[in-house]
């Protein structure tokens, strides 16, 4: 898979121009992890006279997995809207790769978003592509593959996923849940991307699907050397995955750090989310009690 490597390398690349002091020596994106792969400063985030963020600032480090959450309203899909240059905001800078991507054109953002993949909570596959087609898309899109490349590149991310050839002419339609998401995170993965976003991976799915896919997420993630944004409200998918954890609560980011460090704080919702019952179930789960009866002899 060499020359689709090199050929996406070449396609992706380019990357805006602009006067960036994060640019490397060639002029494109900043992709070494010497910054922050997302960095958020001092976002506002308007809706009429509501406010939703107000001065939130964000880190997000190169290969960790970061995990936004917060209570109703807190505006956490909205700020992954941002990162993805879908809504921009009234206030301050999402910089993705070193870029502002708050400052670039429609064909400068579609650069950058050759380096990310989106997993949608729904999956939002295209319902009149077949699941090969579906996950070809990305690549058609960059009009630089041929098709025999494309065809080894699709059937290697459906590999990845665990879905077969088999599978390959089958429409959405004829799709169970699980398999709507290994199709869609294949075809997040098409572009082999740095940074993967994911909204809500695990839901709808039942306990066993949830744990099979967590554990396909958290394969990739080491694999591969993804960074990984995702904004789940399942405690068991976030205890899993997480390297660090964001908490939104008012207007603002309130904490972020490991799931440990979190435990501590004293805030309300904190205290609520973590150690409510839900919680209490997911760190059980996590750190099942051990077995402390003495050996039989």
């Amino acid at each position: 898979m060499s020359e689709l490597l090199n050929t996406l390398s070449g396609a992706n690349g380019g990357g805006p121009r602009g006067d960036s002091g994060d640019r490397n020596s060639s002029g494109g994106l900043t992709l070494d992890g010497s910054v922050p792969v997302v960095e958020i400063e001092g976002l506002w985030t308007k809706f009429g006279r509501t406010v939703v963020h107000q001065d939130l600032s964000l880190s997000i480090r190169q290969g960790e997995i970061m995990s936004i959450v917060g209570g109703s309203g807190t505006g956490k899909t909205v700020l992954l809207r941002q990162m993805l240059g879908l809504e921009r905001p009234a206030r301050g800078s999402v910089r993705i790769f070193g870029e502002d991507i708050s400052a670039v054109d429609a064909e400068q953002l579609q650069g950058l978003r050759n380096h990310w993949g989106m997993l949608f909570q729904q999956g939002a596959l295209y319902s009149a592509l077949n699941v090969f087609d579906n996950i070809a898309q990305p690549m058609r899109e960059l009009h630089t593959l041929p098709e025999d490349l494309i065809l080894d590149a699709v059937l290697l991310k459906m590999n990845m996923v665990g879905l077969g050839p088999e599978h390959a002419g089958k429409m959405p339609s004829d799709l169970s849940g699980g398999m709507v998401k290994r199709v869609a995170l294949a075809r997040a993965l098409a572009l082999e991307p740095q940074l993967l976003f994911l909204d809500e991976p695990t839901a709808g799915l039942d306990p066993d699907l949830s744990e099979s896919f967590v554990a396909l997420i958290k394969s990739l993630h080491r694999e591969l050397g993804l960074t990984v944004v995702m904004v789940t409200h399942d405690l068991d998918t976030l205890f899993a995955l997480s390297t660090r954890i964001a908490v939104l609560a008012e207007k603002h980011v309130i904490a972020v750090g490991p799931l440990r460090e979190l435990l501590d704080i004293q805030h309300p919702f904190i205290q609520e989310f973590f150690h409510g019952e839900r919680g209490k179930r997911a760190l059980e789960a996590l750190d099942p009690p051990q077995d402390t009866a003495a050996p039989e002899h």
